[in-house]
């Protein structure tokens, strides 16, 4: 018959209930601690005294050794010869008394390791312990699902980075030419051009299905963006940690196709494939600003265009915080949530709210400016009478070679230009250049002289 198991060892065990048992005039929190503390100097004090009954078994046992050895040669030699001194039987009782006495002290050390072993305390603390520890890693860790940023790509993009992966070099090499093609483009030199993607984009949708497929192609390609390479002065720095000014010169062609988008269905494929750089604080901001310009400038159907795509990155923002979870995972709840007729009539309301409030701040900011050019006007006394206000100007009289307004390239310009430019100063304004960067001094510069602020 087998033997049971003996669970006896499970009897001493401390359980932090038991430490409740507390007067009320002790703070119980002190009482835990003291109690802990207690517990951890008694369980020192244990260990201390099991490391000494230890050495000394093991300092024994290495005695026990030698005095067998010693004995076991005695005993041969007993053997071989018949004449045995009365020195040498006292030196081997001797050794066989000290050897008794190792033995039983060995004996006794023993019985108070298993006492301490039987009567120990189980706790929190020493009633497990770690057996094994094991790292697992995926074999499918190399294949991403996600942009470089961390936002999830839709599944039909998934599907066709997988075909363009099975395609031939050559399909490659072309592939990536109309990608550098498309990226020598470069970005659009005035915020008005948004009005040429709208009508692009309406183009699109009434297409054939030949022009549907590239669409998607140019798709495929643009999430298969190559990194940046170390010459980008920007491409080391996220995009999130990007100044305002940086960001338009980086990505305002990537913000002003958003704004042109009508359908829903493309604003979410778009902010799947550019969630980086839509969902960020500097995207929202140019939104808000081309809004209110728009309609400044007299563009109200555009506005009311912007300020929905501005609505709808603000709205996963906010539906991100509340779910805190990354706004790359939740433009699909989004988008889902607007398939309900009440949930997209209360994001309507919102919009149309939003657009009031573009309109009041439109007619401020406008009486702000006339104001800000009468006290300027003011300011200047005689020299200011023959002067012309260029902003009564009509728009198409006052645009440049280039086909673009100089009052809204001048709004666009860093500080230092615009000062260098209202004081006539060449000195300031060659300072001001040479303290750019040469790619932000070529887009300004190339704008300037488009406008007419500056004569080639």
């Amino acid at each position: 018959m087998t033997k049971g198991f003996d669970y006896s060892k499970w009897d001493n065990i401390e359980l932090s209930d038991d430490e409740d048992d507390v007067h009320p005039n002790i703070d119980k929190d002190s009482w835990f601690r003291m109690k802990h503390r207690s517990r951890v100097e008694r369980e020192e004090r244990e260990e201390k005294d099991k490391k000494k009954i230890k050495a000394e078994m093991a300092k024994a046992n290495l005695r026990i050794k030698e005095i067998n050895k010693i004995l076991s040669k005695a005993s041969a030699a007993n053997d071989g010869s018949d004449s045995d001194s009365d020195d040498d039987l006292e030196d081997l009782d001797g050794l066989r008394s000290e050897l008794k006495a190792h033995q039983n002290a060995n004996a006794d050390n023993q019985a108070k390791l298993d006492n301490y072993e039987k009567n120990k305390k189980w706790n929190v603390d020493n009633m497990c312990h770690v057996v094994e520890e094991r790292t697992i890693v995926n074999a499918n860790v190399g294949e991403s699902k996600f942009t470089e940023a961390g936002f999830a790509l839709p599944k039909e993009a998934e599907e066709a980075l997988k075909k363009e992966a099975a395609k031939d070099n050559g399909t490659k090499t072309e592939a990536k030419k109309k990608t550098t093609k498309r990226e020598d483009e470069g970005v659009p030199t005035e915020k008005m051009s948004g009005a040429k993607i709208s009508s692009t984009a309406t183009a699109k949708t009434t297409s054939s299905a030949a022009t549907t497929a590239k669409t998607t192609t140019t798709t495929l390609t643009a999430a298969k963006k190559p990194l940046p390479q170390p010459n980008d002065p920007t491409a080391s720095v996220s995009v999130s940690m990007l100044t305002y000014h940086e960001f338009t010169v980086k990505y305002a062609d990537v913000v002003e196709q958003f704004m042109a988008l009508e359908s829903m269905d493309k604003s979410k494929e778009f902010l799947l494939r550019n969630g980086d750089v839509l969902l960020q604080e500097n995207a929202s901001n140019y939104l808000l600003l081309a809004s209110l310009e728009d309609e400044m400038n007299g563009y109200h159907d555009k506005m009311k265009l912007v300020a929905r795509q501005s609505q709808i990155i603000s709205n996963i923002a906010e539906l991100a915080k509340s779910l805190k979870l990354h706004p790359g995972n939740v433009i699909h709840p989004f988008f889902q949530r607007m398939q309900n007729k009440e949930l997209h009539d209360g994001f309507m309301a919102g919009v149309n709210e939003f657009i009031k409030k573009i309109e009041i701040r439109a007619v401020q900011k406008k009486k702000e400016m006339d104001e800000e050019r009468a006290r300027e006007v003011a300011e200047q006394g005689a020299d200011a009478e023959g002067t012309v206000d260029v902003s009564e100007i009509p728009r198409e009289e006052r645009l440049g070679p280039g086909g673009l307004d100089p009052l809204e390239v001048f709004d666009t310009l860093p500080e230092s230009m615009q000062a260098a430019f209202e004081s006539r100063d060449k000195e300031q304004l060659e300072a001001a250049l040479r303290a750019m960067k040469p790619e932000e001094l070529e887009y300004h510069m190339k704008r300037c002289i488009d406008s007419g602020l500056w004569n080639a």
